[in-house]
């Protein structure tokens, strides 16, 4: 249950942030930074956590559009049900609609309607500071995903190799990935794709470079994968389809929008190495030449 604009509650707190008065931003840090069980308790509990009277924790519920705590709340263990839901639960919830249309523009639907509020949210400044600290030289760039975003972080890294020297997947083993933060070292940045049902050995993972000095990027989902306190940029995508399993189109559009932008402030560089990996491919003979 979310708010008739259908924005999430920290949504909604990361909107209304700067209109905030220090107390309720001071609250607003508290919420987030255990999101969202952290605002699951009772009012008093939630203002002596966060170390703000009550009445600042009703003013803030109010502010973000909620009739008071108690409806504050509910919007939570709506959203904490979908964020653990499995996709038996995740396809029954859209078939309660009993919907009419063929399954082909159901879906189409959906997509279209994810990346819209996906790109009404997105802030165009994070988006561009990632993209500058993905593309310089300077840093080494590691990129992991998990089950299933794992194609995603492999998608990204196929393409910033060409494009950039020092990119690094890694393995798919997370008993590895310790060997992996080895190699890791202060100003490097991580790439981490997290979405719903969050994976502890990323949160460890995000922690152990973290640390090191490392910077996080993270590509997530609507309601935030717990990595959202580790990252510098974090990036949420809306995932929710009629189907049983999430979406990852949009994320899909994230990638390749970065991928993009980092290819521009580096084209001369990215020129030079896509023509010399041409060169290379034509010596496999790999692709098929119509000539």
């Amino acid at each position: 249950m979310t708010t008739s604009d259908d924005r999430t509650v920290a949504e909604l707190i990361r909107a209304a942030f700067p209109d905030l008065t220090r107390a309720e931003r001071q609250l607003a840090d508290a919420i987030l930074e255990d999101y969202p069980i952290s605002g699951l308790g009772s009012i008093t509990a939630l203002s002596e956590s966060s170390g703000v009277s009550t009445p600042t924790v009703l003013r803030m519920a109010r502010k973000l559009g909620f009739d008071g705590f108690t409806h504050f709340q509910a919007s939570l263990r709506g959203e904490l049900k979908m964020m653990i839901s499995d996709p038996v639960a995740r396809r029954e919830h859209w078939t309660d609609e009993l919907p009419h249309a063929h399954i082909l523009n159901r879906f189409a639907e959906a997509v279209s309607d994810n990346l819209r509020k996906t790109l009404q949210r997105m802030d165009v400044e994070t988006f561009d500071a990632a993209t500058a600290l993905l593309a310089d030289p300077a840093r080494a760039v590691f990129v992991v995903g998990g089950r299933v975003t794992r194609s995603l972080a492999d998608y990204f890294f196929s393409l910033l190799q060409v494009i950039r020297d020092g990119a690094h997947l890694l393995p798919p083993n997370a008993n590895i990935w310790p060997h992996s933060v080895l190699g890791m070292k202060e100003g490097d940045v991580l790439l981490i794709f997290d979405i719903r049902r969050y994976e502890r050995e990323l949160l460890s993972l995000a922690r152990m470079a973290r640390a090191r000095g490392v910077t996080i990027v993270l590509m997530t989902d609507q309601w935030g994968s717990p990595i959202t306190t580790q990252a510098a940029h974090a990036f949420h995508a809306r995932i929710e389809v009629p189907s049983a399993w999430d979406s990852t189109v949009v994320l899909t559009y994230m990638v390749e929008a970065l991928l993009a932008g980092i290819q521009a402030l580096h084209w001369d560089t990215a020129r030079r190495r896509m023509n010399e990996l041409e060169g290379l491919l034509d010596e496999t003979a790999m692709f098929k030449k119509f000539t």
